[in-house]
């Protein structure tokens, strides 16, 4: 069984698909493992490393792929149409597994369907206790939690901790963190780990606990319908548009007092959920930092700029695309290690060989397509 890792060619792409460590439990599984050269180079991990492991390099992409049952990628394919068709020989039949966004690529999803691929999202991995170990969202998310603060610390003009000086005292700074999800949790971690004085806010109440754990204070308008917005999968449920005008009075208030806020409000398949308008920002304190970190999505403030650091009323708005990859060696390390313990149980240990069980709810929740259709309830066409 022979498993392609192929090279990232997408812009600020520095991740990779495997590292040494993942090449040689994969080998320990009877894996021919073939690493496209250079794959590892935006990561610090060098064709020689992935060599000493065990794999083959393979001088482009068309090689590593030749006969390959499984493909290993970060982000999805380049296509034909985008100067370069990254599967070019890519047999019918093998996985493809990578972060493949099929909710804003449906067409790329047919295509894969056309050349007879097993298309698997990793993103879509369900959020199950089994499934824990290959969710590769919570792994980079933390990543981006972490980055954000770093990155807010490197705009803002003072220090974050309180500071007792013969000169005087320097008061801590005040950090907002808008979504308790993963990288929100983390970001608030961070903060604290830096002196500063937190707050957080979440829609779901089941967040509170985890917030105040972490040190944080919560931020939420706390009646009766705030506790009954979650549902017993733990969702957000739709807040009164009442609720919802008394919760943005209390984050505009809240905002006024902030230097440093970082955003992380996702829905998958859909724009970012504006949590900032123009005119929250404009009453922020000069010298103010915003982290957007769902700029890829649109941003939750209204003044991001996807890809670029802004000026707006003297508020400083960060809205880097791609953040798990400006942390490339420790975001590889970890999302190899999700594919690690998605592909193990998918590898029969008497054989070798790969053997999927569709009826499986984690082959289920990822798989895209196969045997030449749109398989995913979510994608197929009615």
């Amino acid at each position: 069984m022979k498993i392609a890792v192929l090279k990232e060619t997408r812009p600020l792409e520095r991740r990779v698909a495997a590292t040494p460590e993942t090449v040689k439990k994969l080998i320990g599984l009877g894996a021919e493992i073939v690493v496209e050269a250079g794959a590892g180079d935006g990561a610090g991990l060098s064709d020689e490393a992935f060599r000493a492991a065990g794999a083959v390099i393979a001088a482009d992409a068309r090689s590593a792929l030749a006969d390959a049952e499984i493909i290993l990628k970060v982000q999805r394919p380049r296509e034909a149409a985008e100067g370069a068709d990254e599967l070019a020989g890519a047999r019918p039949g093998a996985v493809l597994a990578a972060i493949l966004d099929p909710h804003r690529q449906r067409a790329q999803v047919k295509d894969y369907a056309k050349r007879g691929l097993v298309a698997m999202a990793m993103e879509l991995m369900p959020r199950i206790t089994r499934a824990q170990a290959m969710d590769v969202l919570s792994s980079q998310s933390n990543l981006a939690g972490y980055k954000a603060v770093l990155d807010a610390t490197q705009h803002f003009g003072r220090a974050l901790p309180m500071m007792m000086t013969a000169a005087g005292t320097i008061a801590p700074a005040r950090v907002l963190v808008m979504g308790a999800g993963v990288a929100g949790l983390q970001a608030i971690a961070t903060a604290r780990r830096l002196g500063a004085i937190v707050s957080a806010t979440d829609v779901r109440p089941a967040t509170k606990e985890q917030v105040e754990s972490l040190g944080a204070s919560f931020v939420a308008v706390m009646d009766d319908e705030f506790r009954q917005a979650q549902t017993a999968a733990g969702y957000a449920k739709e807040m009164s548009a009442a609720y919802q005008q008394k919760q943005a009075a209390l984050i505009a208030e809240t905002l006024k007092k902030q230097d440093i806020v970082v955003t992380t409000a996702l829905i998958p398949g859909r724009p970012a959920p504006r949590l900032i308008d123009a005119e929250m920002v404009k009453a922020m304190k000069p010298g103010a930092v915003i982290v957007d970190l769902a700029a890829e999505a649109g941003g939750n403030c209204e003044l991001t700029r996807p890809g670029e650091v802004t000026l707006a009323h003297g508020v400083t708005i960060v809205a880097h695309l791609n953040v798990a990859s400006r942390l490339a060696t420790d975001a590889s390390a970890l999302y190899a290690r999700n594919l690690l313990a998605f592909l193990t149980p998918l590898i029969d240990k008497a054989s070798k060989s790969l053997k999927l069980d569709f009826e499986d709810e984690i082959l289920k929740g990822v798989t895209l397509t196969r045997d030449g259709q749109v398989t995913h309830p979510a994608f197929k066409e009615n």
